[in-house]
């Protein structure tokens, strides 16, 4: 539980933790970005490890100065594609049984089926798509992966999907972070911008339950 709840402060309190790990790390923190980055597109178990927020911040970060805006991109790119990447062999290694497995702490057949109902309705470009959704994100190359979807084409999506994720936050990050009322509340910016990021599930959710209601 302790863990947990140290996980959730480093989550709603990101920019202070972010400042304090580039002030007490230094270059090491770019090692440190990169394996968050990794975990939360590698793991379908850390889903909840922050990716958009966490983006944007080390964007404003940089834009202070105290990262270089080059090098972190190319460090969280690179992170962004290899974790997207094992994610797909673990789930080509582990094959459609997976979907048979029961719940654990972290692994809800529920974000599975979620990502396949996704996965269905906008094909391989799902990869892209999945990119700027939390959950579906750590779940889409993972069920890629369980489809034995042609990794040429996965890798293309993947890539492509990496850089604009990675750029588009970063870049946000970089030239707003400056603005006084961003910097002034950047809590509370990195709370719309989880709130945003999970609004398409709080919707779906809705649905689902008024279309289970209806029935």
């Amino acid at each position: 539980m302790e863990i947990i709840s140290h996980l959730i402060d480093f989550i709603l309190h990101l920019d202070k933790h972010l400042l304090a790990l580039t002030t007490d790390y230094g270059v090491w923190v770019y090692g440190i970005l990169f394996v968050i980055v990794f975990c939360e597109t590698g793991l379908v178990v850390t889903p909840f490890l922050p990716g958009d927020s966490l983006l944007f911040v080390t964007g404003t970060i940089a834009g202070a100065g105290m990262l270089d805006p080059l090098l972190l991109c190319g460090v969280l790119i690179v992170a962004a594609v290899a974790g997207d990447t094992v994610n797909y062999f673990i789930g080509r290694k582990m094959g459609p049984a997976v979907f048979k497995r029961p719940d654990a702490r972290f692994f809800k057949q529920e974000y599975l089926r979620k990502t396949q109902q996704f996965y269905d309705k906008h094909g391989g470009k799902t990869i892209i798509i999945a990119r700027f959704i939390p959950i579906i994100r750590t779940f889409a190359p993972f069920v890629a992966g369980v489809g034995t979807m042609q990794y040429s084409r996965f890798i293309a999506y993947n890539v492509i999907g990496g850089i604009a994720w990675v750029i588009l936050f970063i870049t946000a990050g970089y030239f707003v972070g400056d603005q006084p009322f961003v910097k002034n509340n950047l809590t509370l910016v990195v709370f719309g911008i989880i709130l945003v990021s999970i609004l398409p599930g709080i919707v779906e959710f809705i649905r689902h339950r008024k279309a289970r209601g209806q029935a």
